[in-house]
This record gives C-alpha cells, structure tokens and sequence, in this order.
C-alpha cells in the first residue's frame, strides 16, 4: 500500500512530539520531512524564541528531514502567507499530498490552515485534534516524553516559571484558567526527549528575559491579544 507522503509543521515543542508520535504509528502516513518557522533576524524559532541550533539537533535526533522557513523580525501576513505558499508550493511539486499539525482545539486556527492548503490542492491532518488536554500531557509524560517550558506568557507567569521541566506535580498545580497543553498560547515548550528521539537533546539553561509584543502577523497570531508580555528562557547547545 502506498502510504500517505505528509510534511510535519514542526514546533519544537511537546504538542507537536505527541501529535508526531500518533501520526509516525499511523501506518496510512510517512512523514517525509518537518518544517519550522524561524525568525532570521534572531535565528530563532517563531513564538518560541528557541535557538536554531538546537532546533536542528532536536530534528537531527528524530532522524527525519527538516526545512527551515526563514522570517523577518516582524513578518506582516502577507509577507508569512507569502512564504509559507512558496514552501507549500515545493513541497507540493515533490509530491506531498498532506500537511500535518499539533493542533488541539482552536478552531478558527484549524479552519485558517485548511483554508490555505485546500488553495493549492493540499489536505491538513490533526493527529491529537479535539483530545482532553489534560489527558494528552499525561500521555506524553507517561511514554517518556520531557519537555521544559521556554516561554510564557506574563499575564498567567513569572520569570520562576520558565526553564521548568514538565511533570504531573506541575501540571495539577497549574491556575484554573491556564489550559494543561497551554493550547491557548498560555506557554511554550521544547521537547528533548522521548520515544520518537533517537537520543536525548543536550542543553544547559541560559538567562531569562522579559519582553513586550505587539501582535505578529502570523496564523498564531488570530487567537491572541494585540499586545502582551512573554517571559523566556534561553537554553544554550
């Protein structure tokens, strides 16, 4: 049988490992290559602020082929929908049919991403979509998933609370309004570890720092305020 040739949208984080994980045992599929946004001017990935060389050593570790989407400092929409149709585009041309995300349950985020792809013939999968959060994160510590918080945003956190490793003492202490996956931009991790690695991913922790946005213009940006506050942590190779 002819499997399914599908790229990953990669994040660096722990709902992409699961969603991964889920769609590397679906026999229908082969996920041929992953791909990140970063920002070229901090050579960094989008959102999470994490390095690209720790990017690459965690892509490096699951063994499959990784693509980087480079983006300015502050993209403009049309500039991010440029770039992510030329990637699609070639990703199309060397015969991917789907493209798949760690998407839970943000649903105007799900219909954008469909919206895109079915523009130049392409279908999206969602290996973890409409899953109990709090299940998930259990499942993903429970096969031996880790993964350490890298930023988060002020409103819910502190500087205390980024550069901490996930576990269920962290997850049942969380505040009511914070979902356990941070599925509403709540936080943001780096998995470096887990059934899907073919080696831990080494690090040490660096500074942290606060700093203060205004809205990007890209498809993460549709659920999210127009200004607010992101405490990081910086891991160092």
């Amino acid at each position: 049988m002819n499997k399914i040739k599908t790229y990953f949208n990669w994040s660096s984080g722990k709902d992409s490992a699961l969603a991964l994980y889920h769609l590397l045992r679906d026999k229908r599929y082969a996920v041929d290559e992953l791909i990140t946004t970063v920002n070229s001017h901090y050579n960094r990935v989008s959102m999470h602020g994490l390095r690209k060389e720790l990017l690459l050593a965690q892509t490096n570790a699951l063994n499959i082929k990784s693509s980087l989407i480079e983006l300015p400092e502050m993209p403009s929409m049309e500039i991010y929908e440029q770039k992510m149709t030329e990637t699609v585009t070639r990703l199309k041309d060397d015969g991917f049919t789907h493209s798949a995300f760690g998407d839970i349950f943000l649903e105007d985020l799900k219909a954008y991403r469909e919206k895109q792809l079915a523009d130049v013939g392409l279908k999206a999968v969602f290996p973890i979509w409409k899953r109990d959060t709090k299940e998930l994160i259990y499942e993903f510590l429970d096969l031996g998933f880790k993964t350490i918080i890298v930023c988060a945003n002020s409103k819910y956190f502190g500087e205390d609370f980024v550069g901490t490793v996930i576990d269920k003492h962290f997850i049942d202490n969380l505040p009511k309004d914070v979902d356990p996956c941070g599925e509403n931009g709540e936080f943001h991790t780096f998995c470096f570890d887990g059934p899907i690695f073919n080696k831990p991913v080494s690090f040490t922790i660096g500074k942290k720092v606060y700093r203060e946005y205004n809205n990007p213009k890209t498809d993460d940006s549709i659920c999210k305020a127009d200004a607010y506050g992101v405490w990081y942590c910086d891991l160092l190779p």
